[in-house]
């Protein structure tokens, strides 16, 4: 079970203004330019040997969205203070939908590069290739004081390779 973001901390950090939404684990902020943002966290069972959270980012309205180097900052905000009240792991999967998941899964590494506490957690990310040449991509994070965080990555790891391999 996901526990609470503190909304009034976070929106001390973030330069948007976060509020919660109707949906347990979900918040939403809107842009200088009137987009829509929802950051949520879901319940995954990708992985056995954790509890985990699948990290959604949406644009709600679909309205076109510039460079905007607030909605990194409050993304970033969002999961660190998902972090700060939750040990798990969070996945993040790259859409396929519109053939932009490459662009998404860089954009997402770009923006965790940027963050001034990277050096607490570890990030693997990685590319699944399905039938048809489809390629989506798959970035695994945790904090580094995580008790269970050496079978995480082994699993992670290993999970990529088996979706990976071609069945014969």
């Amino acid at each position: 079970m996901i526990k609470p973001l503190d909304i009034e901390k976070l929106n001390r950090a973030a330069p948007y203004r976060v509020e919660e939404t109707d949906d347990v684990g979900f918040y939403q902020f809107q842009t200088d330019e009137g987009v829509l943002y929802s950051v949520g966290f879901l319940e995954d069972f990708a992985l056995s040997s954790s509890d985990s959270f699948q990290l959604i980012v949406a644009n709600l309205n679909n309205r076109r969205s510039h460079r905007d180097a607030k909605v990194r900052k409050t993304v970033i905000a969002i999961v660190d203070e998902f972090f700060h009240c939750n040990n798990t792991t969070l996945l993040y999967l790259c859409e396929t939908g519109d053939d932009k998941q490459r662009l998404r899964s860089r954009l997402f590494e770009y923006w965790f590069s940027t963050y001034e506490r990277k050096e607490f957690f570890t990030m693997i990310s990685s590319s699944i290739i399905e039938k048809g040449g489809i390629i989506n991509f798959a970035t695994i994070i945790l904090r580094n004081d995580n008790p269970h965080l050496s079978a995480i990555t082994q699993e992670f790891i290993e999970t990529i390779q088996l979706l990976n391999q071609k069945p014969a």
